[in-house]
């Protein structure tokens, strides 16, 4: 069992974020956390969870660092219970309000990991990402959590945006590799509507995400999915390709149990007011069994040959003769994570 919690408030809005943040209601913090601890009263009853059972906590947002960390302390105490021995508690953070006391606060709480919003070490490129820090906010940041006895550290970086090339993208990589980090998500820069970004002009390499890939592993990180690689494979990002059930917490996260999607109302007033007023979705046993392709071709995880019909399984041997899949006796494995998209859509067609 899973669980994330969603804190939408940041400092600033970047220039290609589209998640469901503001950077203008922060006097409703003290209300908004309030709110969640009856949401989670409520989950915890509906998902019938229990004593040690929950076994991966991710706070994302938003940006969770820009809440202080004994805002956190009730919702720990209230969690704690049905937190395994042994959970996985991440935490997101930007490098310009995770503070020394901040991160020593979080690790206090429980916190072993955190995902650091670095996306690059090159300031001409944060600044035209829209990022509110520097390259040497985000290295003390990395060292100050290590130094906080936080054990697992991942660091996001972008690639393909504007005027990116491999010598900056490769000395982005050399640095991350510097410091004491155990995981890298590399996210190809994707423009979306309602964003700054919206009208720019936009780079489109696909070599450079191979470039990325290659120049990660080199140093020694497997690729575990898509965008992730590490010597530690976070354990929530796992949960959430297995298609095991997740608890959904705060407004605009997600809950998934069994075959029903549960969505909290993403207006943080609204939220307040009630928030329990949670939209469901019943996903169809064929759309599960889609989800559990898609998702199992873009990660480790791969594909239980039981889920598929026997005219999908001689397209996947097919594949197989291609060197495009491996196989074992139960699973297909990806070989490329890139073209997972076009895999998924050529077996299921």
């Amino acid at each position: 069992m899973l669980i994330y919690l969603h804190i939408p408030y940041c400092d600033s809005k970047c220039h290609y974020c589209n998640f469901n943040s503001y950077v203008d209601k922060f006097d409703t913090r003290t209300d908004y956390m309030k709110a969640i601890l009856n949401q989670l009263d409520f989950e915890l009853k509906r998902f019938d969870v229990k004593q040690n059972q929950i076994t991966s906590l991710f706070i994302g947002g938003g940006t969770p660092s820009t809440m202080k960390s004994k805002e956190y302390n009730d919702f720990f105490v209230k969690l704690k219970p049905f937190l395994s021995p042994d959970c996985e508690i991440t935490t997101e953070a930007n490098p310009n309000s995770a503070t020394k006391e901040w991160l020593a606060g979080m690790a206090k709480l429980g916190i072993n990991r955190v995902s650091f919003g670095v996306q690059s070490f090159d300031d001409k490129k944060l600044k035209q990402l829209g990022r509110s820090h520097d390259k040497n906010q985000a290295i003390n940041a990395i060292k100050t959590a290590k130094e906080a006895g936080i054990e697992h550290i991942s660091c996001d970086l972008i690639y393909n945006a504007l005027n990116d090339t491999k010598e900056l993208l490769e000395n982005d990589i050399n640095i991350a590799f510097s410091l004491p980090i155990d995981h890298i998500s590399a996210y190809e820069l994707t423009i979306e509507d309602g964003t700054k970004f919206m009208d720019t002009d936009r780079q489109e390499d696909d070599n450079l995400a191979f470039f990325v890939a290659q120049k990660i592993i080199q140093n020694g990180f497997s690729q575990y999915e898509i965008s992730n690689f590490g010597k530690y494979h976070c354990r929530h990002n796992i949960g959430y390709w297995n298609l095991e059930n997740y608890i959904g917490i705060g407004a605009g996260a997600v809950g998934f149990l069994n075959n029903t999607r549960f969505y909290p109302t993403k207006d943080i007033n609204e939220f307040i007011k009630n928030p329990l007023n949670i939209k469901e979705e019943i996903i169809s046993d064929n759309d599960l069994i889609f989800e559990k392709i898609f998702l199992g071709l873009r990660s480790e995880i791969g594909i239980k040959k039981e889920l598929l019909t026997s005219a999908q399984k001689s397209r996947a041997d097919i594949l197989v003769q291609n060197q495009k899949l491996n196989e074992n006796d139960t699973h297909y494995f990806n070989t490329n994570f890139f073209i997972s998209d076009e895999i998924a859509l050529y077996i299921t067609d």
